[in-house]
């Protein structure tokens, strides 16, 4: 009888390679593609999965046997997803099988679950009608609302068998898991019931990690708030949860649907958009108050007197006032316009021999962009003095949150950075301080992120009948970011981002890697000699690579050798 053979990729080590291992006969049964087991190699006993089964084995070598197994794992199709993830974000093959592993040992499974009552079908109008014409064929973009409930979607999905939704947060999942629960539906919230998961029959929801859990026999995915940022890993591998979705979506078949209130030029291109009726769309936004500071001097302090006013009236208010990795704005003191970058739009940094644009490069005196005038004054504001100013001109408390407060303070007033919008779940207000920091942030992107931001706002305050108020501080009052939110028309920003994107060659009308490391300037010289690829000149140690297509740029960097030493590599990296 041949003996047989398994390829093992271990959890550290090894390069994402596979080792070849015997299978005992004592654990024949229990080992397949998928299952974790413990191997022996170069003298230490690791964990891995079994990749491949019944491999032909190498002639003249001398093969270990498997030393154990620790339980079960992911099943074929989300080992060969993994696989697929590690040559897309140019990252270990183990870390997507680690992400795709329950969180404890599994070593059986409950019966699958019974089928539930049908759910009936979405009423007319509203969310669960676009959801069903989205579902109809994917993948497509569902643009609701912020005020809109996302919950129509998953229910229209669910009623149509088992499903997989990936939520922005845990907080989120949970709410939806309790809800589909309530309506009698069958649901593993993971990774706490990832064995109930991998059993199938349930409709499977859970935060980023949840686009590699198990879901078998599901007949729709979607994606709630694909635009978030949640969604992106910043470590490397820089995976997408809604990218991962649409793959696992393509392979097995079903429609994928991403939701979001204002999704972005990457998740638009190549794909259905779904919307309400123009109506319907506007008066799921908050009403919005511009302040237009053009004619105030830029030294007279953050506090125009209608947000005095409004925090002054209102009962719970959430000021923003985001400070940290921002550049420092400019404004002319003569016409009251932001310095901005001709070419990109972003905001133009001082430097010792004039202005420079720290997302594209282009440099000039330093003078405004409108009059010529040499006369610029900087805008440095701290979110604890500020909360001091306010607190003496509202008369009223004041509390600073950041990401870092424990537990939100009990004050009806609050200002912190973007972090607080994330803290509270309600507000009669919501106050960017100053939105131009984000507007203008020299990251490709940074409108798209300020508009997520303001919809991040009306959803805390409610639609345009009945509900709160957001008010934004700005120089740019027409800028389309903020005429999206003031006229519930998120469109208008896509349409303004996609001519600078082809200009700048970014994504998604060009694939991007960013290198870093010390290894990296040798992975970049080998990486430079292939014409696919066009590589940057460094800046702060790191190195962008440009391809034409995603393809040609993740083919480019599987097949250049890493060198020893550390190298980071970030495809598609997060705030470009």
């Amino acid at each position: 009888m041949e003996p047989r053979v398994v390829s093992v990729v271990v959890h550290e080590g090894g390069r994402g390679k596979p080792f070849d291992y015997l299978v005992p006969a004592e654990l024949a049964e229990r080992v397949r593609v998928g299952t974790m087991v413990r191997v022996d190699l170069a003298g230490r006993r690791l964990g891995g999965w079994v990749v491949a089964d019944g491999v032909e084995p190498p002639p003249g070598k001398v093969l270990r046997p498997l030393a154990g197994v620790r339980g079960i794992g992911p099943d074929a199709d989300l080992v060969e997803l993994a696989r697929w993830a590690g040559w897309r974000w140019a990252g270990r093959w183990s870390h997507f099988l680690g992400t795709a592993s329950p969180e404890r040992v599994v070593n059986e499974l409950p019966p699958p679950a019974p089928a539930p009552p049908p759910m009936a079908a979405v009423a007319a109008g509203g969310a669960g009608v676009l959801a069903a014409e989205a579902l109809a064929n994917g993948p497509a973009v569902v643009r609701l609302a912020p005020s809109a409930d996302g919950f129509d979607v998953v229910a229209e999905a669910a009623r149509r068998g088992p499903a997989l939704v990936v939520c922005p947060s845990t907080a989120t999942a949970g709410a939806v898991a309790r809800r589909l629960r309530r309506a009698g539906q069958p649901v593993a919230l993971v990774p706490g019931e990832w064995a109930a998961a991998a059993a199938g029959g349930r409709t499977v929801v859970g935060a980023r990690a949840a686009a590699f859990a198990p879901a078998p026999g599901i007949r729709t995915i979607v994606v709630l708030d694909a635009h978030d940022e949640a969604h992106r890993s910043e470590a490397s591998p820089t995976w997408s949860a809604a990218t991962v979705a649409e793959e696992r979506a393509r392979r097995a078949g079903v429609p994928c649907a991403l939701v979001s209130p204002c999704p972005p030029v990457e998740l638009l291109a190549g794909r259905r958009l779904v919307t309400p009726p123009r109506a319907e769309e506007r008066a799921g936004w908050a009403v919005l108050d511009v302040v237009d500071r053009r004619s105030d001097d830029p030294r007279e302090g953050l506090w125009s007197p209608r947000l005095v006013d409004l925090v002054r009236r209102s009962e719970r208010v959430v000021c923003v006032l985001n400070r940290k990795g921002r550049a420092r704005l400019l404004v002319c003191r003569t016409c009251r316009e932001v310095t901005r970058c001709e070419r990109c739009g972003a905001a133009a940094a001082e430097e010792a021999d004039g202005l420079t644009c720290p997302r594209c490069g282009l440099g000039r005196p330093r003078m405004c962009q409108v009059d010529g005038s040499a006369a610029l004054a900087a805008i440095r504001v701290g979110v604890t003095r500020a909360a001091e100013e306010l607190a003496k001109l509202a008369g009223r408390p004041v509390a600073e949150v950041t990401g870092a407060t424990a537990d939100l303070p009990a004050d009806e007033v609050l200002i912190g950075t973007e972090a607080v919008l994330h803290r509270v779940n309600r507000a009669d207000a919501v106050c960017f301080v100053e939105v131009d920091q984000e507007l203008l942030a020299p990251r490709v992107g940074a409108a798209e992120q300020a508009l997520a931001l303001l919809a991040r706002a009306a959803r805390l305050v409610g639609p345009r009948s009945g509900g709160g108020r957001v008010l934004v501080q700005t120089r740019l009052p027409r800028h389309p970011a903020v005429l999206g939110a003031l006229h519930g028309d998120p469109g208008r920003l896509a349409d303004e981002e996609w001519p600078v994107r082809e200009a700048l060659a970014f994504p998604p009308c060009a694939a991007v890697a960013r290198i870093s490391g010390a290894a990296a300037e040798a992975f970049i010289a080998a990486l430079a000699a292939r014409s696919d690829v066009e590589v940057g000149d460094p800046a702060e140690g790191r190195w962008l690579v440009r391809a034409a297509a995603t393809t040609a740029l993740c083919n480019a960097l599987a097949a250049t050798p890493r060198p020893a030493g550390r190298l980071r590599v970030e495809v598609d990296p997060p705030r470009l």
